[in-house]
């Protein structure tokens, strides 16, 4: 191996382990309790070390942001069946949404800024869109067999997108409600069988 490739190969190395040491910041002290200077302490390096891979803590939010959307939208992807209604493909969706958020909790909170500040809305949206259009796309189907050429396929994907992480933000922030998962998961599904209804 050259020195280019080796020091290419040590950069990588760096920035993975930067992450991973962002990552368990995060697990056992929260977004609030991440900081730049706390990694350079975690990896023994000094400030300008990550510097030189991130620009700032934001950077390092909007990696995780990224994995983040690439996750959900795989998670998505995996519930639309070819030949599938496009009423069983949003509950599916609805369903893989809900278990994402709940296990990949500090994730969800990050990329949609619940109780922390989450990376730049333009510099994610790439993986935004790309959720936001396997969304859409099934809305779509789902109008053409309704023959709905009345209803806004935006106006849809807002209005599921708000039931879905309206319910699940609720959960997260209020960790000490009375009301149990099992409950608020019959809540979403009440909400996504109304939600198809109004296709009809």
């Amino acid at each position: 191996m050259g020195i280019v490739e080796r020091r290419i190969r040590e950069k990588e190395e760096v920035k993975t382990k930067i992450i991973c040491t962002a990552w368990d910041l995060v697990k056992k002290e929260g977004w609030q309790a991440l900081s730049i200077r706390k990694i350079a302490e975690r990896i023994e390096y000094s400030s300008p070390v990550i510097y030189d891979h991130f620009k700032n803590k934001e950077a390092i939010l909007l990696e995780f942001s990224k994995k983040g959307f690439a996750l959900l939208t795989s998670s998505l992807t995996e519930q639309i069946k070819e030949g599938q209604e496009p009423e069983d493909q949003i509950r599916g969706m609805a369903e893989a949404y809900w278990n994402f958020a709940f296990e990949n909790s500090e994730l969800y909170q990050m990329m949609f800024g619940i109780g922390t500040i989450g990376c730049d809305i333009n510099e994610a949206s790439p993986g935004r869109e790309k959720f936001r259009g396997i969304v859409t796309e099934v809305i779509e189907a789902l109008k053409k067999k309704t023959g709905r050429t009345d209803i806004s396929s935006c106006l849809k994907f807002h209005t599921l997108f708000s039931v879905m992480h309206g319910l699940i933000s609720i959960k997260l922030v209020n960790t000490c409600t009375t009301i149990d998962a099992e409950l608020n998961k019959m809540v979403l599904d009440d909400a996504i069988e109304g939600y198809i209804k109004s296709f009809t």
